[in-house]
């Protein structure tokens, strides 16, 4: 039976955002702009999304969403080596993941809560940052948890995905989505969780071992 390999969504994106990289880097644009622009365009896109027209606002959305690929594209092929470009970046990202869902949230409401929307959007908003934070942390002890089934972009992808089908009159789309985006991102967490765990028996199998 053929192996079946799992590409995550950031790799496809990646792969067809390096001439744009290059383009931008040529003209003078530098990652950290990048990385201020597109959190403006998300706040633009969750403005136009909370007023219900999600038509424009999931693509004003997704379209500024990848600047979060651009940004470390474009840090790598200039071979930037400071440290606050990532971290410009993060916050950057916490900030939209928080105007995206608060706009669903605010849809949702006006909405009177068509499917439970509004619950699985405020799952999906803090199972999203613990996410992220479970990776940040991990990182900062010494510990490997760059795994999960939904990291940021698969995420957006997944609302904006909704986002398109409630613009198209299917009023379970949007709803859907989210709970749909909920379960991954709970998932996400545990496997983040169980990847930093098995890193860290890792770790101290290897200080236990002898020095020759």
């Amino acid at each position: 039976m053929a192996k079946i390999v799992q590409v995550p969504a950031r790799a496809v994106v990646a792969y067809g955002v390096n001439p744009t990289a290059r383009f931008l880097l040529r003209i003078g644009i530098t990652p950290n702009a990048v990385t201020i622009g597109g959190t403006v365009g998300v706040l633009i896109g969750s403005y136009f999304g909370a007023l219900g027209h999600l038509f424009w606002g999931t693509w004003i959305v997704t379209a500024c969403a990848l600047t979060d690929v651009l940004d470390g594209t474009m840090a790598r092929m200039r071979g930037q080596s400071g440290k606050f470009g990532a971290l410009l970046d993060s916050s950057m990202d916490r900030i939209a993941d928080a105007a995206v869902f608060g706009a669903v949230v605010y849809y949702m409401a006006t909405q009177h809560n068509p499917y439970g929307g509004t619950i699985a959007a405020l799952i999906s908003l803090a199972a999203g940052q613990v996410v992220s934070y479970v990776k940040a942390r991990a990182q900062s002890l010494g510990l490997n948890a760059d795994v999960g089934i939904a990291e940021r972009l698969e995420r957006l992808v997944i609302l904006g995905i909704g986002g398109l089908l409630g613009s198209a009159g299917l009023h379970w789309g949007l709803p859907a989505a989210l709970w749909v985006l909920a379960l991954l991102s709970m998932i996400t967490v545990f496997q983040r969780l169980i990847a930093a765990a098995r890193s860290d028996r890792a770790n101290q199998a290897e200080s236990k071992e002898p020095v020759a």
